[in-house]
């Protein structure tokens, strides 16, 4: 694990709330919840991650095969909240107290009593009306009325439905309503060999490809204590750096687009365009895909100094445009505040987290090279849209000064670890902690003792950080939501697993 001190341990549902309090209040934070079946029980790992060192601690918890419950964390953790909804909808295991135990992934027509992640699952029975009606919270006064909007948008993005309840312009509560396109990449994940299953962590999201892909090879060598050459660590580091820009870049433009900046988008896509042709030259593919894999690394040219320097120089003259254009300043400040308060009940991650005060950044706190540990931190304390585009900004130029360090020692071509030799009749299990360009990525493997994936547990950062845009749009009038969900920015794809 990359010199992480990690601990597991067993407990019992008596015990579990004071050990989950224990943590939360030591400054370690809920990453991942992974539900298992055994053939004697259910099997509940939440896993818990802190910087600074970096530690990890993973508490298990059993419950009965036939009747799975667990205690609710809803009252100690948000996350531990919503990790048990998802696993009460994908496994049946009920968490005893909810607050809200209403379903969370499983929309009104999937069947009552068929639970996808279980072995005697089979195949999907007759899904019901897909037109039945969600229960969204109904808010009601003198002049409230409601806007639909999705789930089906106008471009690329995937479904997702938001329901505002407004008062002329200003929006009193907005609800996301996610996982139209559950797609079941973990299920499909079982029984794979750890090579077949890097093609779906892959793909879990277009845009983190590299994010996905290093953090399933990182739990897949920690699961085997697999010794990866500090070469490929390098390399690794360069395509994730390589990846946060190209992101990035194409975010400062589009947030410049929502409020009608379209010359500075249109220059933003022409440096994005000029970073997926080097992406293609280093990997040969635009997205970086086929680059990372179990034990190493693989690229084929490296950029250079000038090149960086020139897509940086470029990405500064854009930001200086757009923050000295008035119109741009004023739908930017102060608009869809999120403090860090709620950044932390919420558990929200990335850009969005940095931008409200609250720096969480995995390659200082969870480093896979050295390397990594040198990034500076890009943060802000207002958490509005200007802080969230400022911090991208701040990030372009972190990264890009990464990228200097990293390419004194780095050496483009295929540098691989010899894979450890499998123990008979051993299953392991591993972790993997990536900060992708929207946030800290987590992965959680169990392989069994023939090599294939018993289980694969995937959060994206879009997971966490979804909740946030709701309360952060609070006060906000209509016409400022695009802005607004553009500086979140966050994944259906990586959401709706």
């Amino acid at each position: 694990m990359n010199g992480a001190a990690q601990s597991r341990r067993e407990v019992g549902a008596a015990e579990l709330a004071a050990g989950v309090g224990a943590l939360l209040d030591d400054g370690y934070r809920l990453a991942l919840v992974a539900a298992h079946e055994d053939p004697d029980a259910f099997r509940v790992v939440y896993l818990f991650t802190a910087g600074s060192p970096d530690r990890r601690v993973e508490l298990v918890l059993r419950t009965d095969r036939d009747a799975p419950q667990v205690p609710t964390l809803a009252a100690l953790s948000f996350p531990a909240g919503r990790f048990e909804r998802e696993m009460r909808d994908l496994y049946g295991i009920v968490p005893l107290g909810h607050p809200l135990p209403r379903r969370l992934v499983r929309h009104q027509h999937w069947p009552v009593g068929w639970y996808a992640m279980r072995s005697d699952a089979g195949p999907a029975p007759e899904f019901g009306a897909v037109d039945e009606a969600y229960p969204f919270v109904t808010v009601q006064g003198p002049g409230v009325y409601e806007i639909p909007v999705g789930p089906i948008h106008a471009g690329l993005i995937e479904p997702g439905h938001f329901r505002f309840s407004v008062v002329g312009e200003t929006i009193l509560k907005l609800k996301a309503r996610l996982w139209f396109t559950h797609k079941g990449i973990e299920k499909l994940a079982e029984e794979r060999t750890a090579a077949d299953a890097l093609l779906l962590a892959e793909r879990v999201s277009g845009d983190p490809s590299v994010g996905h892909a290093l953090a399933y090879c990182l739990a897949v060598e920690d699961a085997y204590d697999w010794d990866v050459p500090a070469e490929a660590g390098l390399l690794r580091a360069v395509l994730l750096e390589l990846e946060r820009l190209y992101n990035h870049v194409a975010d400062l433009g589009a947030l410049c687009n929502d409020v009608g900046f379209g010359i500075l988008n249109a220059h933003a896509l022409r440096v994005r365009e000029r970073l997926l042709r080097l992406n293609a030259d280093v990997t040969g593919h635009r997205l970086l895909r086929g680059a990372v894999m179990p034990g190493g690394a693989r690229v084929a040219q490296l950029p250079t100094s000038s090149q960086l320097a020139e897509i940086a120089a470029e990405v500064v003259e854009i930001v200086d445009l757009a923050l000295g254009n008035s119109v741009v300043r004023d739908r930017f400040t102060g608009t869809a505040a999120l403090r860090g308060d709620q950044v932390r009940q919420i558990g929200a991650l990335g850009y969005v987290a940095r931008a409200s005060g609250v720096d969480i950044d995995a390659r200082r706190d969870h480093p896979f090279h050295a390397a990594t540990t040198q990034v500076t931190s890009v943060v802000r304390n207002e958490g509005d849209v200007l802080a969230r585009f400022l911090v991208r900004a701040g990030e372009v130029r972190a990264s890009v000064a990464l990228l200097e360090i990293l390419l004194r020692d780095a050496r483009p071509g295929m540098v691989h670890g010899e894979r450890p030799q499998l123990v008979p009749g051993v299953q392991v299990s591993g972790v993997g902690l990536v900060e992708g360009w929207r946030g800290t990525i987590a992965h959680r493997v169990e392989i069994a003792a023939d090599g294939r994936l018993a289980r694969l547990k995937i959060v994206d950062p879009s997971f966490m950080t979804w909740p946030a845009l709701p309360v952060a749009l609070t006060g906000t009038i209509v016409p400022d939501f695009p802005v607004a969900n553009k500086s979140f920015n966050l994944s259906y794809a990586g959401n709706d697993l």
